[in-house]
């Protein structure tokens, strides 16, 4: 008797938990794991825009994974079979599309940022363009205009539905990095083929410009954590006497009036390239790279790293730091990577002709 009951209860006890199961969802079917599918075979790394040399159509891009397992120069070119053209500039990342703005054949190639493949050429109303920014739906572009003409510096403004030059922005000689905060534009006016000390200001609403007299030869450009923005300003360099010294100038973006000037010792310091990082700022000078808490109102004493880099660039990405490295005599050129905490080289790869700039993909 005993038994019997037992028996019933657990099979009154096996119905209810069934149809709890049905009316609650549960799954007891084996599932299948899912797996993200692969934007490209460029994604999940490094891409480094190499310029090459002057008029010798040899500008490319390389790709690094993050891991250091697949490295591949000259991306553009394989994957198109085309060249990119004479001297890369820089990138600029929208959505899924890398805009690579290449100088001297005064064009921007427009490709898909994980395979690059081709899908557009801004090759129209384009003089001299060197960086690339994105407000309001719209693609703006520094361009140096004729090197004989001090006055024919503009911002370029791209439709990004079309891939056109739609109108452009007058602004002051030598417009360089460009930088978007609440769709306003900042551009560092590094001089262009003259010198300039200024950084331009862009309403992108109604394309208004004021300027903020910074030091001489501004160019890097970072924002820190409270969304100041740190200009490296380069200095004017010997053969444009009077040589000055290069000076770090931090910016109130809140009112664009400038809040903190640090000055470098003496006229031929000349700093190059800047980067930013969890408080703190890196920069480049006299073969080393330096690190100054963004709180600092001196600069540091010590390098950080002793490392020979070029002008090219300085970038910081998951506790490392990369840098690029360029013989334009033997046409050598290498990224390297050093670990932010142990300061050791990590690892370092060749790429072609001219490394220039970093970016992560």
């Amino acid at each position: 008797m005993n038994a019997k009951k037992i028996i019933i209860g657990l099979f009154i006890a096996a119905l209810t938990f069934t149809s709890c199961s049905d009316d609650e969802g549960v799954v007891f079917q084996p599932t299948t794991p899912t797996t993200e599918t692969p934007l490209g075979a460029y994604e999940n790394g490094v891409l480094i825009v190499n310029q090459g040399g002057w008029t010798q159509g040899n500008a490319s891009v390389s790709f690094v994974s993050n891991d250091f397992s697949v490295s591949e120069n000259g991306v553009f070119n394989n994957v198109n079979d085309t060249p990119l053209g004479d001297v890369g500039q820089s990138i600029a990342f929208y959505n899924d599309l890398a805009y690579i703005v290449v100088n001297n054949s005064q064009k921007i190639e427009v490709v898909n940022r994980y395979t690059f493949a081709s899908v557009s050429t801004i090759n129209t109303g384009l003089n001299n363009p060197r960086y690339m920014a994105f407000a309001n739906g719209k693609g703006y572009v520094t361009n140096w205009g004729d090197s004989n003409d001090a006055n024919d510096d503009f911002i370029a403004i791209i439709d990004l539905a079309s891939n056109t030059m739609t109108s452009t922005i007058a602004v002051g000689e030598g417009p360089e990095q460009i930088l978007t905060l609440n769709n306003t534009l900042y551009i560092t006016h590094k001089g262009g083929y003259g010198q300039n000390n200024i950084v331009s200001v862009i309403n992108t609403t109604d394309s208004s410009v004021s300027t903020i007299t910074v030091g001489d030869t501004p160019d890097e450009m970072v924002l820190d954590s409270s969304n100041n923005i740190w200009v490296l300003c380069e200095g004017r360099p010997s053969y444009a006497a009077p040589e000055t010294a290069g000076k770090l100038v931090k910016i109130n973006t809140t009112d664009n009036t400038v809040a903190t000037t640090i000055d470098f010792q003496t006229t031929t310091d000349h700093p190059k390239v800047l980067a930013y990082e969890s408080g703190y700022l890196y920069y480049y000078i006299d073969e080393a790279i330096y690190k100054m808490d963004e709180t600092d109102s001196t600069l540091p004493t010590n390098s950080f790293i002793s490392q020979a880099l070029t002008e090219g660039d300085l970038a910081i990405h998951s506790g490392k730091l990369y840098g690029t490295r360029a013989d334009y005599n033997t046409g050598d050129s290498e990224i390297v990577i050093y670990d932010l905490t142990t300061t050791n080289l990590i690892q370092s790869v060749d790429l072609n002709t001219g490394a220039y700039h970093i970016y992560f993909n």
